[in-house]
């Protein structure tokens, strides 16, 4: 698993969230989040935005170029 798939299950999990309730928090299907957790599909600028909003944490720490 890289580092994004780490810590996107990581971070899920630490809110208590199901793969399918992030994708309704983000308005993304739920296969997207199953496929990026899986890491079989790597997510665009957009969806790593998305996210890192949501998070409220900063995108170098959500691809793992920082802790």
């Amino acid at each position: 698993m890289n580092k994004f798939s780490e810590r996107l299950k990581e971070l899920r999990l630490e809110l208590g969230l199901t793969q399918e309730q992030l994708a309704k928090e983000c308005k993304m299907p739920k296969s997207t989040i199953q496929h990026w957790e899986a890491n079989l599909r790597i997510p665009n600028i957009e969806g790593v935005i998305v996210l890192a909003d949501f998070f409220k944490v900063s995108i170098d720490y959500l691809v793992g170029r920082e802790d």
